[in-house]
């Protein structure tokens, strides 16, 4: 597989289930390591960067929505304490 994306765009995976979005975004962010090939952004490999940096570096959405105990609007408030109803 060949992607080749300019600086500075944004690009989301969309596709069925099981069709290997979520797999291809923990390779990039180095949960997986190819089994051939390499990773490179702006031509070094990934290998080489600090995992910590390239982890923040992407925006992920999960397919599952995770949820935490308590009401939906405790849900949506979490970590935002200053908001009010």
């Amino acid at each position: 597989m060949n992607i080749r994306i300019k600086k500075g765009n944004k690009v989301a995976f969309v596709g069925t289930s099981g069709c290997g979005k979520s797999t291809i975004i923990q390779l990039v962010q180095r949960f997986y390591f190819p089994a051939h090939g390499a990773i490179k952004i702006g031509g070094i490999d990934i290998k080489d960067f600090d995992i910590h940096y390239l982890r923040k570096t992407f925006g992920v959405v999960s397919q599952e929505p995770v949820l935490f105990n308590g009401t939906f609007a405790e849900n949506m408030r979490y970590n935002l304490e200053h908001l009010t109803q």
